[in-house]
């Protein structure tokens, strides 16, 4: 760990050089690239967004297109709750991290102590620092989120074993108004040939644009995150819009193995 102020641990990039560039002007050039390409016209301010999270090559371009929706709202949002799956250590419920902020190449982006004491009281909620330490979910988000919204505090959550209703309950606590983003990081079917993948990931396009909190890991990595999400989304009467939705042999051209990427927007009635 990276000693931070007062000596508080910091966790280092663990992604740097392998899931996006390890140079900060790359990295910077590199995402900035990806947020020019991707359109922002119309739609509500969201309150949620739902992306992918490989590496950037191939899931960039279609993680852009939720975050560019959100370049005019940076000093309205003042914390992102990032939740992704667990790919490394296997855990019940929810994981928060004890350090006070991630490094990236761009730098270091604080965590919202407040956030993390509120759902650390719900009892399927724990201090587990092994869950976010190699998690890639949450750390390729890091570098949209600092040139995007870069004032705003990071709640990071890994979801391990949890029905939607724990995830849902979790998620209600720091559920904030406005000044609350909630990010949810997902991939979609993996290694199917392009056809299937498009006819998969369709189907669970359609799941999440209805809010139905019935995926499972062969449909989405993220499900379990993305079920308590998409049930406390219907809590509130969120209405989903469906920005992108490719997969890798669109990003990188190799067809014959594939994993499905989509972007969406999560926002209020008008």
């Amino acid at each position: 760990m990276m000693q931070g102020g007062a000596g508080v641990p910091i966790r280092p990039a663990a992604m740097a050089g392998r899931f996006y560039a390890a140079e900060a002007a790359r990295l910077a050039a590199d995402v900035r690239h990806y947020l020019a390409g991707a359109s922002a016209a119309g739609g509500p301010r969201p309150k949620a967004v739902l992306v992918p999270h490989a590496g950037l090559v191939y899931s960039g371009p279609v993680a852009a297109a939720a975050y560019a929706r959100l370049r005019d709202e940076a000093a309205g949002v003042r914390r992102v709750v990032l939740i992704g799956p667990s790919h490394h250590v296997a855990l019940y419920g929810v994981a928060v991290p004890s350090v006070s902020g991630f490094a990236t190449p761009l730098g270091v982006v604080a965590l919202d102590a407040e956030g993390r004491e509120a759902v650390l009281r719900d009892p399927a909620v724990a201090i587990d620092d092994r869950a976010h330490q190699l998690e890639h979910s949450l750390e390729v988000q890091l570098p949209f989120l600092q040139v995007v919204l870069p004032q705003a505090a990071l709640l990071p959550l890994v979801a391990g074993d949890a029905p939607p209703e724990t995830v849902a309950r979790i998620l209600e606590r720091v559920w904030g108004g406005p000044e609350t983003l909630l990010v949810v990081s997902t991939d979609l079917s993996h290694f199917l040939d392009y056809a299937a993948a498009q006819q998969a990931d369709a189907r669970t396009c359609r799941h999440i644009g209805a809010l139905e909190p019935c995926l499972g890991g062969e449909e989405a990595c993220g499900c379990i995150g993305l079920n308590g999400f998409l049930l406390a989304a219907r809590r509130h009467g969120l209405i989903a819009e469906q920005l992108d939705l490719r997969n890798s042999g669109d990003t990188s051209g190799d067809r014959s193995r594939v994993v499905g990427y989509a972007a969406f927007a999560f926002h209020e009635p008008r």
